[in-house]
């Protein structure tokens, strides 16, 4: 009785989310974008579905709740994302899971961008009405301590704490009580942010159930307009298909199927659908699909894995820009 509320009340949540969301326009009420965009080569393949997938350190990234059910002593992962506009994003994430699981697993996470170099100006009395102010390079930064447990054998929670930075460079304002009448900003800005989040087992073959509530924050700002950090509720369901197939072991073959209802503060709803295939846990097909965005949808990416090391790899074609790639090398003890 409980697995059947649970899975009603899920699906239910995910059908209004979904439904809501294509009436409702929320466009830039956040900032620290940055935080938005995924770097893990596997989840960006599968359209960023990826609330319930498990035991990999790369999780704390979408559901820290997926590291709960790790089966290494260690797992280090290391993403290079070549986002649009030349920025680079780029992170690494490591899970210790001391005792087999006992006392738990424990993550960190760090997360950096490199915007590039940019020109600085300021508006000025002369022939071109503005002045050169020097070069300047924005960057930003998250760096994280997670935590996630099983509480049973169906249920898993996890959390982690995260320091998010932003530079935006200098800016020189007028300012009259100054000698010169300007004055130098620095647009630097860091504030504390949280991500939790549950994955739920219901014990009807693979069929697993996850929500997660990521960049949780007090509300802050540069200069005198406030913002907040984009949060984002996601909820998630995913079975492993092949389970349906009698005489198919899943370490023969497998087929993951995600599917994640996203409610961002800053975007109307949207779902993320993803697949994977495996073939004797060596090889790695994956597909994915995001709804309601304008400039990309499908995504696609493969991946190899042996003794305790793999490389995926996504391409994600993206409208008037650039295609996106991104690769992931993960090691595991």
């Amino acid at each position: 009785m409980l697995i059947k509320k649970y899975t009603l009340w899920i699906a239910v949540i995910m059908i209004a989310l979904v439904h809501n969301g294509y009436s409702q326009n929320k466009l830039a009420q956040t900032g620290f974008q940055f935080l938005s965009v995924g770097t893990d080569a596997r989840a960006a393949a599968m359209g960023d579905a990826f609330t319930t997938v498990e035991g990999v350190s790369s999780a704390l990234f979408h559901n820290p709740a997926g590291m709960a059910n790790s089966n290494f002593l260690v797992d280090l992962s290391v993403s290079h994302n070549k986002w649009i506009a030349d920025i680079n994003h780029s992170a690494v994430s490591m899970a210790y899971n001391p005792a087999n699981g006992k006392y738990g697993v424990f993550g960190l996470s760090l997360m950096w961008v490199d915007y590039g170099e940019f020109l600085g100006t300021m508006v000025w009395r002369n022939g071109d009405e503005y002045v050169d102010t020097g070069e300047f390079s924005p960057s930003a930064i998250a760096f994280a301590l997670g935590y996630a447990k099983t509480l049973t054998d169906r249920f898993a929670v996890g959390g982690q704490v995260r320091r998010v930075a932003q530079s935006l460079g200098n800016s020189v304002i007028v300012d009259k009580e100054s000698s010169t009448g300007f004055s130098t900003k620095s647009n630097v800005l860091s504030t504390l942010a949280f991500d939790f989040g549950t994955i739920f087992h219901t014990g009807v073959k693979s069929l697993a159930f996850g929500m997660s509530v990521r960049n949780f924050s007090k509300e802050v700002k540069f200069q005198d307009e406030g913002f907040q950090l984009p949060l984002t509720f996601k909820m998630g369901v995913s079975m492993n298909v092949m389970d349906f197939m009698e005489g198919i072991s899943p370490d023969d073959q497998s087929l993951n199927i995600v599917i994640d209802a996203v409610h961002p503060r800053s975007y109307s709803e949207y779902v993320n659908i993803g697949g994977e295939y495996a073939f004797r846990n060596m090889f790695i097909l994956r597909g994915g699909y995001v709804s309601n965005h304008d400039e990309y949808g499908l995504s696609y990416g493969f991946g190899v894995q042996k003794f305790g090391l793999a490389i995926d790899y996504a391409y994600t074609p993206f409208g008037v820009f650039d295609n996106v790639q991104r690769i992931t090398a993960r090691f595991s003890y």
